[in-house]
């Protein structure tokens, strides 16, 4: 892929364009070459005023791939890779902070803190961690080598160097990192103490017999593979009947109940407040249920593919979802500025073996989950 000859401008890369005609397959091949830049500009944006055309070589500093600055007089060079700035408009400060785990000459890990996303998506482009940390530690080559959900925490590995970016990125396409995961999720009231089958590899598939929450009792363990399957212009994933494309290993490994969560009263409150600081913090706790126990679950979670939303919709689909999910079982149609709920979901481990050094690497995330008040009140 042709590399940007325009660095980065506040920590946002330049924008990629690619004319019509040329010798390589790509979908405008076929397309006719106008006869200048100005007149292929006009025509690709139509909606655009003459000012803005005009603007795309003056401010927006459009370059040809050789790094050479473009006038709307010179030719179009057939299915050739045009960049510029393209115009961002300021953010909404996300509040929250993104700690450092690991730095070396190749690699930055960091924390995720919820709802910062990983990389510039839709309406969040300052605001993620990309951007940030470009523009915090003036560093234009810092690269996300995976991503994570906006609503999920954890670990996120960066590359620092463009000359061994693809090394740790193919770990990632060839599966050779293994991501672990803990999230929260009720469970019912009274505890289970009888033993559940564990479902053997490929057995807990949607639309089969599968385990559900009342059945899960500390130490269950079980594997998902299912069809996973996102509509067009629907926020959730669903799992469908057909040849699974996903899979992910689950175990329960901790139960919180009244022992653990006595009073609540060190728990964040819902408005992301510590307890000290709100007016309602010692006069309006919720509490469990009369002669119930609010018992809620720890999992480890194992994904051996990465498909969208996987962990959350096969939580969902044991019948266990995480804590905070605002789209799974039913979606809240969320605000993303609202942060009073993070999603009980943290990516708490990663090992793999350096391509580099061949040297055994796991890191381990810092943070820890805490469900918030509201998310307790079951």
């Amino acid at each position: 892929m042709a590399r940007s000859p325009l660095p980065p401008r506040e920590g946002i890369s330049a924008t990629r364009l690619r004319a019509p005609g040329g010798a390589g397959m790509h979908p405008r091949m076929h397309q006719p070459v106008p006869p200048s830049v100005g007149a292929w500009l006009r025509a690709d944006f139509p909606d655009a005023s003459e000012d803005e055309i005009l603007d795309l070589t003056a401010t927006r500093e459009l370059t040809a791939e050789d790094g050479s600055r473009v006038s709307l007089e010179d030719p179009v060079i057939p299915g050739g890779f045009y960049w510029f700035h393209r115009y961002v408009p300021p953010e909404e400060r996300v509040p929250v902070e993104i700690g450092i785990v690991h730095e070396d000459e190749h690699l930055l890990v960091v924390d995720k803190p919820h709802f910062l996303a990983s990389t510039p998506n839709g309406r969040f482009v300052r605001e993620c961690v990309v951007t940030r940390m470009r523009v915090e530690r003036d560093d234009p080559d810092l690269v996300a080598i995976h991503r994570l959900d906006r609503v999920t925490a954890g670990l996120l590995l960066l590359s620092k160097r463009p000359e061994t970016r693809g090394a740790y990125q193919t770990l990632f396409q060839n599966r050779r990192i293994r991501k672990t995961y803990r999230a929260l999720a009720a469970l019912p009231p009274a505890p289970v103490s009888a033993p559940v089958p564990q479902p053997v590899d490929g057995a807990d598939r949607a639309g089969s017999q599968t385990t559900t929450a009342a059945e899960v009792p500390l130490g269950w363990a079980a594997c998902r593979t299912t069809l996973l399957h996102k509509e067009s212009g629907d926020r959730q994933v669903r799992e469908v009947p057909g040849p699974p494309n996903s899979r992910t290993e689950a175990r329960l490994v901790r139960i919180l109940g009244e022992a653990d969560l006595p009073t609540f009263a060190d728990l964040p409150t819902d408005d992301g407040l510590p307890p000290s600081t709100n007016p309602q913090a010692d006069g309006d706790l919720p509490t469990a249920p009369t002669g119930a126990t609010p018992r809620i679950g720890e999992f480890e979670l194992t994904p051996h593919t990465g498909r969208t939303h996987q962990l959350r919709v096969h939580m969902n689909g044991w019948g266990t979802p995480i804590l905070g999910d605002p789209v799974y079982p039913v979606d809240l149609g969320p605000d993303p500025y609202d942060l009073s709920s993070p999603l009980q979901l943290l990516a708490s481990r990663l090992e793999f073996r350096d391509p580099l050094t061949g040297e055994g690497r796991v890191f381990d995330s810092r943070l820890s989950l805490r469900p918030t008040r509201s998310q307790l009140a079951i």
